[in-house]
């Protein structure tokens, strides 16, 4: 039965949870105990909708969604207490991204105690995606277990404190798309034109789409991308980046 875990699965789960290394003492002694509603809420994180069972993440990764916010927000009041509610907007943003959730997932290496379905194991492209919603869905347990967000707040601090510093020291490099076009209308230019072309039909190929991107007429940069976003964020990246260069030498 499905909310059955067996013995194998809990002991791959509990391994995985102490090596996210939460330094909360009563986190490592709930985890430990192997409290069956404790280790049900984190198969049920891990396990994705496509491996076809009862439980699956999709219910948590709602509710990780409301809680990862939450705990970006109280990041944000207590390290950066004088920032402008629109930049805590703008931070805030990137520290919720499905990028940086990506990112925090392979840190962490979740794939690896993923639970999915021969589709899913097989497809690359979505690869990405999976990783950041069960590290989302995973997020979510961890604020069950306890009711409370004090331990979100303890692991993902750790996270944050680097990657919110990255963020305002260059912010044009992770919006990129953003601040391209604040840029063409601070400059009086029309929007920046993306054109799009599939390079290759093989998914997962981080060069399938390449893109183009021309201000007033003219070609300013190209890059290539798994997907449609991808090579225009990858494009952008690189215009704003010359750009910025320009400005500042």
């Amino acid at each position: 039965m499905d909310h059955l875990i067996d013995e194998k699965r809990t002991e791959q789960i509990i391994k995985f949870l102490n090596s996210l290394n939460i330094n909360s003492k009563r986190f490592v002694e709930i985890i430990n105990k192997k409290d069956q509603f404790i280790i049900r809420t984190f198969n049920e994180a891990l396990t994705h909708s496509s491996a076809k069972k009862k439980f699956n993440y999709e219910k948590l990764e709602f509710f990780g969604d409301a809680v990862l916010r939450l705990s970006a927000s109280d990041f944000i009041e207590r390290t950066y207490k004088n920032m402008s509610v629109g930049n805590r907007s703008e931070l805030r943003s990137q520290l919720v991204s499905d990028e940086w959730l990506t990112e925090l997932g392979k840190k962490i290496f979740i794939e690896k105690v993923i639970v999915k379905g021969p589709k899913a194991i097989g497809d690359e492209n979505s690869k990405d995606t999976i990783i950041a919603e069960t590290s989302e869905a995973l997020i979510g347990a961890i604020y069950k277990c306890f009711n409370s967000i004090i331990e979100v707040n303890i692991w993902l601090d750790n996270f944050w404190k680097k990657d919110a510093e990255l963020y305002l020291k260059a912010p044009h490099k992770y919006n990129a798309k953003s601040a391209l076009q604040e840029w063409c209308q601070s400059q009086g230019y029309d929007l920046p034109i993306y054109k799009i072309h599939e390079v290759s039909q093989n998914h997962g190929d981080p060069k399938r789409f390449s893109c183009e991107i021309y201000l007033n007429g003219s070609k300013e940069a190209y890059s290539f991308g798994h997907s449609h976003k991808k090579a225009e964020k990858n494009a952008a990246t690189i215009l704003i980046e010359k750009i910025f260069q320009e400005n500042h030498t």
